[in-house]
């Protein structure tokens, strides 16, 4: 029996002849086109973004007459104007919205954490019926709750305050952060609490020297996610708040629009771009939380 074999013979000196299977030349096809899907899509997302700068660069005359991101009146006037051309300066209105996000941060991390321990740790009647009761609560809208809860805040004279925008946030009311933590803490190692329950720690020892430390990235995760909605909240501070001193950076970017006279759009865009600096900043830093706290692994 023979085989025959090809053999193929090239010069002396050349290259070797690099030969693709049509499956690798599919494969890099793919991979190139998914690639220019995904950039399409960044472009378009990033767009408004992109344009909202390029505006808040414009002169005020200019801004809606020419809709590209190209001009050649560059001009920071928008910014000097809207710091100044409010009520109270704008940088008033960025530490309103920075007292409350970090009010809602702190009652959050101590709160909801606290729920959290108890809920994975600790045994009391009736914990399964009161943590379905918690996760029910997710799916209740907010516009149910608003008339009574403003009826309670205007009884204990809280309107015109930073009270009902912060308080809440002490009595674990954001289910979502909870069932978070939950989750983390339960991919804990129980020889942990086991070997302290040992050494006599309590609960209170088990939580702050055991539990904290090991649940950084879901607090840091709470953190990064109320400091985002409450920082852009809109609707909260209207309804409870009337007095301008007090307007988070939000509710003041309205100020720049008048229906009874001309907006300035300049300005409202100018101090857009700079209410949203803080944002960026901190999910730029903190996107590696957001990763380790959104898969709620445990520790490794």
């Amino acid at each position: 029996m023979t085989t025959e074999t090809e053999t193929l013979v090239r010069p002396s000196g050349a290259a070797p002849v690099s030969r693709r299977r049509p499956g690798q030349r599919h494969a890099r096809w793919r991979s190139m086109l998914k690639h220019v899907v995904l950039i399409v899509l960044c472009v378009v997302m990033v767009y408004p973004l992109i344009w909202l700068v390029a505006s808040s660069l414009k002169p005020n005359d200019e801004i809606f007459r020419d809709l590209s991101i190209f001009t050649t009146n560059l001009t920071t006037e928008n910014y000097v104007n809207g710091w100044k051309d409010l009520q109270h300066p704008f940088g008033l209105f960025l530490l309103n919205s920075a007292i409350i996000a970090f009010g809602a941060i702190l009652g959050n991390l101590v709160s909801c954490s606290m729920a959290a321990y108890a809920f994975a740790r600790m045994k009391f009647r009736f914990r399964n019926l009161a943590f379905a009761l918690m996760l029910g609560s997710i799916m209740l809208p907010f516009q149910v709750l608003l008339v009574p809860q403003f009826i309670i805040y205007k009884e204990l004279d809280w309107l015109n305050t930073f009270l009902p925008l912060v308080v809440p946030k002490f009595l674990a009311t954001e289910a979502f952060f909870v069932f978070l933590m939950v989750q983390f803490i339960r991919g804990l190692p129980k020889e942990l609490f086991e070997a302290a329950r040992i050494d006599g720690a309590g609960h209170a020892r088990s939580y702050f020297q055991i539990t904290l430390p090991l649940i950084v990235p879901a607090l840091a995760t709470t953190a990064i996610f109320t400091f985002i909605w409450t920082w852009g909240d809109f609707f909260g501070p209207l309804i409870y708040l009337r007095l301008p001193e007090l307007f988070p950076a939000s509710l003041a970017l309205k100020g720049f629009l008048d229906a009874q006279s001309s907006s300035d759009y300049g300005s409202m865009f100018a101090m857009s771009v700079v209410s949203l600096v803080p944002l960026f900043l901190v999910f730029l830093f903190g996107q590696r939380f957001l990763i380790k706290g959104a898969a709620t692994s445990g520790i490794k």
